[in-house]
């Protein structure tokens, strides 16, 4: 069964049949910059294995350093997914699926680029909604 994904605004559309490379956060400068985050979670999917199903034209690229193209929506921003075009296969950004894909992340990757105030987990407070100031 397919996975499904999407942009924040629903615009852009796609489908991978599966993962084919495992799933992991990425902390270097240009995916921390992209995503406007301490990292980027991505899994490797061949290029047989992806397709656009909606809102194709919508799409927006980005050539965020050699032979690396980034694709997000014009619409609303959402990074969607990264390629060599060079390589088999495309970079999903995991937190545009909208159905579970059945893995979780091996690793952390460029961690000598990691942000200086990120933390354990572990060490950070959770709440199942938004906390409200006291």
């Amino acid at each position: 069964m397919a996975l499904r994904g999407s942009c924040l605004c629903g615009a852009v559309r796609y489908e991978v049949d599966q993962l084919d490379m495992p799933i992991v956060h990425c902390h270097c400068v240009t995916c921390r910059k992209a995503h406007a985050s301490a990292f980027a979670t991505s899994a490797g999917v061949l290029r047989e294995h992806f397709r656009w199903t909606a809102g194709e034209s919508l799409f927006r690229t980005y050539p965020s350093s050699p032979d690396k193209l980034r694709h997000f929506c014009s619409e609303c921003g959402t990074h969607l997914m990264a390629e060599r075009p060079a390589q088999p296969h495309v970079l999903v950004r995991v937190s545009t699926l909208d159905d579970d894909p059945g893995q979780r992340p091996t690793r952390h990757i460029w961690i000598s680029h990691a942000a200086p105030w990120l933390t354990d987990e572990a060490d950070v407070p959770r709440y199942a909604g938004w906390e409200r100031e006291h």
